[in-house]
């Protein structure tokens, strides 16, 4: 009989928000000691190249709304825990930071149910690093004291009363995933009496060399964008502060086509 493994140890770590440089020395430590490394679609290939031990066997795991290329969360978890029961170091690598708005609970749950021991790396989020690299403060005196982050996509229900909770004075508002579905979103927040005027950014594939900022105000954005089709991924920022952009814009636009991630909509 062959004897059975030791249980190995997983690793939850966020890689960032998309530029290789912007991921924790622990990580990078983590990353050469890992023997499996199962990724998410919006992680930069090139920390893997850098950093991870040429013996590790990478697993790619991709999800993507609505596209039959996504890998259900509940075949990722097995991936995990199959893993870690034979023995393995495996780290679960996710774009930006693993609390905002990932699927790390049904991967610590699962962890916790087969007794596997874990540790959580953080990540920039996309929010820090897409404001940061457009010259964008979430927040700033005399623009805004507070800020919301928020999911909205074509599944996200909201009532009345939560619309005009995001809607205040002094507010920042960052939507994640909301790109596709920006004539819906922009509807709802004049429908709910954010003012006409108000500036909106949408930032995409931000850190990167492929990084492009759009900016506008709700009222006329719909027009302004008309002929663009952002990429993914693309985030949503709306208030006040968006109109720092121009004067502190430190970070090269260059304009380039394509993308440093996996886009899933072309397998099928």
């Amino acid at each position: 009989m062959q004897p059975t493994p030791t249980t190995g140890k997983v690793i939850i770590a966020g890689a960032g928000p998309g530029d290789a440089d912007l991921i924790t020395i622990k990580l990078q430590q983590r990353l050469g000691q890992a023997d499996v490394i199962i990724v998410d679609r919006l992680v930069n290939p090139e920390i893997i190249d850098r950093y991870a031990s040429p013996t590790a066997l990478t697993l790619m795991t991709g999800k993507q709304g609505f596209h039959d290329g996504s890998v259900a969360q509940e075949d990722i978890n097995k991936l995990i825990v199959g893993h870690a029961l034979n023995g393995k170091t495996v780290l679960r690598l996710k774009g930006g930071d693993v609390a905002f708005f990932s699927n790390v609970l049904d991967e610590l749950l699962s962890l916790q149910e087969n007794s596997i021991p874990f540790e959580i790396i953080p990540g920039i989020t996309a929010a820090s690093g897409a404001s940061a690299y457009a010259g964008i403060p979430l927040t700033a005196r005399g623009y805004a004291k507070n800020v919301q982050f928020i999911t909205y996509n074509p599944c996200s229900q909201y009532g009345d009363d939560k619309w005009q909770s995001f809607i205040k004075a002094d507010e920042t508002l960052v939507f994640y995933m909301a790109s596709k579905s920006l004539a819906i979103l922009v509807k709802q927040l004049l429908d709910n009496n954010a003012r006409p005027e108000t500036p909106i950014a949408v930032i995409e594939q931000a850190t990167t060399k492929h990084q492009k900022v759009h900016i506008s105000k709700l009222d006329v954005c719909l027009s302004d964008f008309a002929e663009l089709k952002f990429s993914s991924p693309s985030l949503v920022i709306v208030g006040d502060v968006v109109s720092l952009h121009e004067k502190f814009n430190w970070f090269e636009n260059r304009n380039n086509a394509g993308s440093v991630f996996k886009d899933l909509s072309a397998i099928n």
